[in-house]
């Protein structure tokens, strides 16, 4: 009797698995299945909980490691060891004893590079060794993918290779992490810097691409252009046009109206000289990948990119999508003949009918060689009910929308429009005007027109070659217009595509080949990081710079860690260890280099900087006074972070954070101490639900604030 033993990497993802098979009992910590075909003596399903395996703090090496000391850098152990993550450890310790008992284990956690991290980092924490390992590999959560999957297992090769790749990555990012930033910041505090940088590979380089935007928008000076508008009136209606001239200096401008013989505001006399009229044919967008999705929602509807894949993962999970953190846009003709076959179903969810241009495959969507580990997001084969969708919130109703949109619009005909080119002369001075005409809408039927649309440019009248029009013209004065600040969705878009900056051909090759910084999967998180460490703010879905991240910025601008140089340099070894070519300890030993070269060249460089205020409160009695012990790590400091409370050893890995606001009363430093110290508070009155309430507060076993309704103290504070 073979015992086989399955690690999905959460339980929603292991609830998924369970569902395609029949279940035989349930725990709080693994699904028993019942024997079938694919598991002719049964499976167990267990699962992490998020990452149940993390790095270890310096303190855990050596507790001096602790303090921040610049004579302690380079903080480099000579063994990098895993501990069980805060609050796991009880899942932890039941997947370590259905490991032991297995007689082959299944890693079926995401099917990237950090889900084989995952897996592996938590077989050898068990310290399990010398058992079969193999590898599920699917891109849907659906009943007949997931069988199917099971069914073809893959070999664990690839996988530890992918394993090796991203262990050297998240161990270097914890080396420059950990090193660069209690270096910049210690050095900064010896110049009366009054906050602390939080520095890191990925994030480092992002904020530094606001900041030059954000240095361009500062130093464009708004200037006059002149041009010459010519006004015209012909039989059938007027139109505008402008002249081929564009200058800064008026004078240039009028120089031409006095060579034909021209002047502003008077009645003239135009002929159209020529009449160009062409027809354009749009094809439909590319299919999906994570990032096209999040600009495409970010701009639609203001959506954050997080939010974005929080919502794409719940589709997931409901089996109406297929793998969301894709950085593909094709799929291959499987996938192709599933989506022919329920083409009727989806057209009807989406309450819409056409009849398809062509059932066959065209290379823009569909193309093997395209498809490496994860495929386009499309709409699974299940085509949900009436009572599912109206399940859906609106959110999720919206995006799964746009996917089912963009998957139907391939096979829809081509978007068709009438582009005129009108020429009109006066006195033989040329002037163009062009104009727009819908012909056909085709695939963008099947997308929502945007609630406030720009007017249409106004159709052009109808005219004919050689016709006599009357003409007024003018020189037109505009001022040229600064770079807009980045929104959220085109800052993924300029995170992916950031190659196209750097001056050295192999860094744009390979920052074109890894598509920029960070991946489809950590781009919205790292976002959000650099929102939480005060770097960034949002604004009306427009992305600024701080003053704090602009002294980040100034700190470390003529480095690497300014410049997505850094990943492209990584991303080309760490390519290398994923095909097997190179090693873990060739990269960490270049890592340490790099490393070490900073803390020798940092403290003269930033001898040219000026230490700006960040607007975070040093004085004693202020906000940056410590809270509280964490009640978590028991070895940082609960801090007021500007908008919520979060630890102070964030950087060595504690995520422990309270919000400011709870159900909409202000949570103050008191009561924070309070909870951190007694794990619950008094009653307390002001929340806002339906009506006013009041309740106690009180701390669960994962360090989230909880209403304690049951308490009996009646004594009430504000």
């Amino acid at each position: 009797m073979e015992k086989v033993v399955i690690l999905a990497e959460k339980p929603s993802q292991a609830k998924a698995y369970a569902e395609a098979f029949t279940v035989q009992n349930k725990t709080k910590t693994h699904i028993q299945l019942k024997p079938d075909h694919t598991f002719p003596d049964g499976a167990v399903i267990t699962w992490g909980v998020g990452h149940l395996v993390e790095l270890k703090e310096p303190h855990d090496y050596k507790p001096e490691w602790k303090k921040w000391k610049l004579d302690q850098l380079p903080i480099v152990p000579d063994r990098y060891l895993e501990k069980v993550s805060k609050g796991k450890w009880d899942q932890f310790q039941a997947v370590k004893k259905l490991f032991q008992s297995a007689d082959v284990i299944i890693n079926a956690a995401d099917v990237d590079r950090e889900g084989s991290n995952i897996f592996y980092s938590i077989l050898r924490l068990t310290g399990v060794k010398n058992k079969p390992v193999k590898r599920l590999w699917i891109n849907s959560l659906e009943r007949d993918e997931v069988r199917k999957g099971f069914q073809n297992l893959q070999a664990n090769d690839k996988d530890l290779r992918m394993f090796e790749e991203a262990k050297a990555r998240q161990i270097s990012d914890w080396l420059v992490g950990i090193n660069a930033s209690r270096l910049f910041t210690l050095l900064l505090q010896k110049k009366g810097f009054g906050s602390y940088l939080s520095i890191g590979r990925v994030q480092s380089p992002t904020v530094y691409l606001i900041y030059q935007r954000h240095k361009e928008i500062e130093s464009f000076v708004s200037e006059p252009f002149y041009q010459i508008e010519g006004q015209f009136q012909a039989e059938k209606g007027s139109y505008k046009g402008l002249a081929k001239i564009k200058e800064k200096d008026k004078a240039k401008v009028q120089a031409l109206m006095d060579e034909y013989g021209l002047k502003e505001n008077e009645p003239l006399s135009g002929v159209v000289e020529n009449v160009d009229k062409k027809t354009k044919y749009i094809k439909s967008p590319k299919l999906h990948s994570l990032s096209t999705l999040q600009s495409v929602a970010n701009r639609r509807w203001k959506y954050t990119p997080s939010h974005v894949l929080k919502t794409m993962q719940k589709l997931y999970e409901k089996k109406l999508v297929t793998y969301p953190r894709t950085d593909c846009n094709f799929i291959t003709e499987s996938e192709f003949s599933y989506l022919v076959k329920n083409l009727d179903g989806y057209q009807k969810t989406l309450n819409v009918s056409f009849t398809p241009v062509s059932l066959k495959p065209k290379k823009r969507y569909v193309d093997s060689s395209k498809v490496q580990e994860h495929y386009a997001i499309i709409p699974t084969k299940s085509v949900p009910t009436e009572k599912k969708l109206s399940g859906l919130s609106r959110d999720e109703q919206n995006i799964y929308n746009e996917v089912l949109a963009t998957t139907l619009a391939m096979f829809h005909t081509d978007y068709i429009y009438e582009e005129t080119t009108l020429y009109t002369h006066v006195k033989e001075l040329p002037f163009k005007t062009t104009g727009k005409r819908d012909v056909s809408q085709g695939w963008k039927e099947l997308f929502p027109k945007p609630a406030k649309a720009k007017e249409k440019e106004p159709l052009l009248p109808e005219v004919h070659q050689g016709e006599e029009v009357d003409a007024k013209l003018h020189i037109k004065e505009s001022m040229t217009q600064p770079p807009k600040p980045y929104t959220e969705g085109q800052l993924i878009n300029m995170m992916k595509t950031c190659g196209k900056l750097m001056d050295d051909e192999g860094d744009v090759e390979i920052l074109k080949e890894v598509e920029g910084l960070g991946t489809e999967a950590t781009r919205s998180s790292i976002i959000e990081t650099i929102k939480a460490q005060n770097y960034i703010e949002v604004k009306k879905n427009n992305v600024y710079v701080t003053e704090k991240g602009k002294m980040l910025c100034e700190a470390i601008e003529g480095t690497l860690l300014s410049s997505p140089s850094l990943t492209a340099k990584w991303e080309t070894y760490l390519k290398k260890i994923g095909s097997g070519e190179g090693s873990r300890q060739v990269f960490l030993k270049q890592t340490g280099q790099f490393i070490e070269k900073l803390i020798q060249e940092t403290p003269e460089a930033l001898q040219q900087v000026e230490v700006r205020s960040t607007g975070e409160k040093t004085s004693r009695g202020s906000s940056k006074e410590p809270i509280a012990k964490c009640p978590s790590c028991q070895t940082g400091e609960i801090m007021d972070r500007y908008k919520f409370y979060g630890c102070s050893n964030y950087k060595e890995g504690c995520k422990v954070t309270f919000p400011k606001k709870l159900a909409g009363k202000t949570l103050t430093r008191n009561m924070i101490k309070t909870l951190c110290e007694k794990k619950k508070t008094k009653v307390l009155k002001g929340f806002k639900g339906k009506k006013p309430f009041s309740t106690a507060l009180k701390l669960d076993e994962n360090y989230s604030i909880k209403f304690d309704f049951e308490s009996k103290n009646k004594q009430t504070t504000s």
